[in-house]
């Protein structure tokens, strides 16, 4: 933790204990059959024809007089598939393009216009076809190859995750040829690619936690156990309204904040993480910047509950140099059963806000995809005391246990939530019900 950016010490760990003992409440654990939705309705679905193993990266844009989908695979055999939802209750798959090699997953892509930045990481390092590809998707059904960009090496998995949104900068989560981490687990950096030419991306900018690179004048950061999941970036995200800064789940890191006004040369501005806690895994940071909040999720990455608390925390970030937690997003009444339900239960992405043509740009409540807990929904309006206003978690019977994986989510501008499920339930398009608006 930056010693500019840790909150108070006693603040941190009275959220702590409010939520422990929250959990610790008679009643909190419910059977295993209770409903599996409230206040959402299923509009519609599709089995991806039959690929399944959604990702982490959606994207929603309109093409003429159609609405379309892009979808990325977590795994093989396909990279991303793009789908017709103009009619929500049908969708349709136009085009699936797979991957080079059964050791290369796609899990993550961005859209700007008719411009998709697909991400390519490979199984172990020094492997090929890591990196990013470049896709004219004028035509959705059709998608063109423009380029590909090399990050392969031999201490380099590729890329992760990215995002792409303004049609000029894609944020990577990537290892290079020559970026070599002093610890396997660190391989992973923030790279900024200029795609103002698509056919031909280049770098322009970089960071990296400093004391994690070879070579390194800082000393490396204290371990988190005991699960060491490692100090790279995961999601960087430049909100719209502010281009200059951007948000950073950087795992084991915790939650950074960049200064990019520069983008050759970003700045760090703060970093707060619950390492000291023994707490690692920051998966997403979404800026609510007129509300001085930050929505920081965690991701749960063992099953059965196993590393639990993998939590969503709103962050005051009033002082963007001293953000500190105000609460965590309620767990589901249910917690002990989805725990035991199969597979993965806890937090994971997060409604971003990062497609403001496209999507709803969410204030007040937050759409979460939580595994096994399926898709569940938050009113933060009193950011102090979030309260759950609907969820949708039905069985999969092709999944572990029968338990749905949910894995990412967009929600579009007219209020629908697109949801993907991480193995075989396909993808859902959902409507919200409730009472309490989806704003």
């Amino acid at each position: 933790m930056s010693r500019d950016s840790m909150p108070p010490v006693a603040l941190l760990l009275g959220s702590l204990l409010a939520v422990t003992a929250l959990l610790a409440l008679p009643g909190r654990a419910e059977a295993a059959g209770g409903p599996d939705r409230y206040n959402v309705e299923l509009v519609g679905h599709s089995d991806l024809k039959g690929a399944g193993k959604g990702g982490e990266g959606l994207a929603l844009g309109e093409f003429g007089s159609k609405r379309i989908l892009f979808l990325a695979h977590e795994s093989g055999p396909q990279c991303f598939s793009s789908i017709d939802v103009s009619n929500p209750a049908r969708p349709v798959v136009l085009a699936q393009v797979p991957v080079e090699a059964d050791f290369i997953r796609c899990n993550s892509l961005g859209l700007s216009g008719q411009t998709l930045v697909v991400a390519r990481q490979s199984e172990k390092v020094a492997q090929p076809h890591g990196g990013i590809t470049v896709y004219d998707v004028s035509d959705p059904a059709n998608p063109k190859l423009l380029s590909y960009m090399d990050l392969t090496g031999p201490h380099s998995r590729g890329t992760h995750y990215l995002t792409f949104t303004d049609g000029r900068y894609a944020y990577l989560s990537t290892g290079t040829k020559d970026f070599v981490p002093r610890d396997p687990l660190d391989d992973q950096m923030l790279l900024i690619v200029d795609l103002q030419d698509p056919a031909a991306p280049h770098e322009i900018g970089r960071w990296w936690l400093p004391g994690t690179k070879d070579g390194d004048l800082a000393s490396p950061p204290p371990r988190v156990s005991p699960f060491n999941s490692g100090f790279r970036l995961h999601t960087p995200l430049v909100p719209a309204e502010r281009t200059d800064r951007l948000y950073a789940g950087w795992i084991d890191g915790g939650i950074v904040v960049l200064d990019i006004s520069d983008r050759t040369r970003p700045r760090e501005i703060s970093r707060i993480s619950w390492q000291s806690l023994h707490q690692g895994f920051m998966h997403t940071v979404v800026p609510l910047l007129d509300r001085g909040l930050l929505i920081a999720s965690q991701e749960s990455t063992k099953e059965g509950c196993e590393d639990w608390p993998m939590r969503i925390t709103v962050v005051d970030v009033h002082d963007e140099r001293r953000p500190y937690p105000l609460s965590y997003l309620p767990p589901p009444a249910n917690f002990a059963a989805l725990c035991k339900g199969g597979g993965r239960f806890g937090a994971h992405n997060i409604s971003m806000n990062h497609m403001p043509n496209a999507t709803r740009v969410l204030k007040n409540t937050v759409v979460t995809a939580q595994f096994a807990g399926g898709l569940r929904i938050y009113s933060i309006r009193d950011p102090r005391a979030p309260e759950e206003i609907g969820w949708f978690a039905p069985p999969v019977s092709g999944n572990k246990g029968g338990a749905i994986q949910m894995n990412d989510l967009i929600v579009g501008r007219d209020g629908l939530i697109y949801a993907n499920d991480r193995f075989t339930g396909g993808l859902y398009i959902l409507k919200y019900t409730g009472k309490v608006p989806l704003d």
